[in-house]
């Protein structure tokens, strides 16, 4: 009997520690549960707070680089023209055979047809400002013109100002005067001399260099006015200028002293800077296009009766 009682407690007593142990071995399983959950639920938190961060710092790039694309493109000359669906072209209209006005009063010449073909490969249409020459390149300064296409001669100084486009046409100067005037033969011949010519032009700044005294004039015709009254001594000019004038005045009683022995080189001036870059890039592939094709050289021998596009 009492063999049987003992075996009896022992198996309760064996059964309450396996029971207790079964609980134990439950809660410490929920509280590493628990604390696994709340491990998980914080690295949730903290990677969400790092992924809102960088993606609100992506954000910031985003819109600072829109921004700056923006900016960017408010400064692209060649955009603002390309929208306004027009290029706005100074030229002096006075210049034969360049810019000028024909019979019928309109405004024709190399110059011209140049920048009709650059327009049209921009795809916008030329806008034609006429005024003199000594009011283009400052207009060209403040914005009211685009470009200036009128023969202008690349020179240091202007380089240092304006960017400009491949060279579409290079000029011989010529010395030019009355047909008894013997005494200039020489650059050099031109000190003490006077010679007329607009302001600030390259042949004003040349004749200044020789030492002449340099009358300003408004334009062509006025300077051969004053060489054919013989107020003047001479008149520096293209080559080109020249021999158009006499097909017009054939009478005229003018010649060439002498002819430079290097020629100068025209092409058309941006203003300075980015805003510029992509029009001149633009007006330097019209021009390759046209060489290319043979426009330009056909528009020379149309108005100049040589060939006066490429460099000798």
């Amino acid at each position: 009997m009492k063999k049987k009682l003992t075996a009896a407690m022992m198996t309760i007593a064996v059964t309450l520690t396996l029971a207790l142990t079964g609980c134990g071995q439950g809660a410490g399983q929920k509280e590493a549960s628990s604390d696994a959950a709340n491990v998980s639920e914080a690295g949730t938190q903290e990677n969400g707070g790092q992924d809102a961060a960088e993606a609100e710092d992506a954000a910031e790039t985003n819109n600072a680089a829109g921004e700056e694309n923006e900016a960017q493109g408010a400064d692209d000359l060649l955009a603002k023209i390309q929208e306004k669906g027009e290029i706005v072209v100074a030229m002096e209209g006075t210049w034969a055979p360049w810019t000028y006005h024909d019979e019928s009063d309109e405004l024709v010449g190399y110059d011209v047809e140049i920048a009709k073909k650059i327009a049209e490969k921009l795809g916008v249409e030329a806008v034609f400002v006429e005024g003199e020459w000594d009011g283009l390149l400052a207009g060209l300064d403040s914005g009211r013109y685009d470009i200036m296409v009128n023969g202008v001669d690349i020179t240091p100084e202007r380089a240092q100002k304006y960017d400009f486009s491949e060279p579409y046409a290079y000029n011989r100067t010529a010395i030019i005067v009355s047909g008894d005037n013997e005494e200039i033969s020489s650059m050099e011949d031109l000190n003490g001399k006077h010679t007329a010519n607009t302001i600030s032009s390259t042949y004003a700044e040349v004749a200044e260099q020789y030492g002449a005294q340099v009358t300003g004039v408004d334009d062509l015709n006025q300077t051969f006015e004053l060489l054919l009254s013989g107020r003047i001594d001479a008149t520096l000019n293209a080559e080109v200028t020249y021999y158009d004038y006499m097909k017009a005045h054939p009478d005229a009683d003018i010649k060439i002293a002498l002819l430079a022995p290097e020629a100068t080189q025209a092409a058309i001036p941006v203003r300075k800077g980015q805003e510029s870059a992509a029009l001149l890039e633009a007006i330097n592939g019209a021009l390759e296009e046209l060489a290319q094709s043979g426009e330009l050289s056909a528009l020379s021998e149309k108005y100049f009766g040589v060939d006066i596009s490429k460099a000798e």
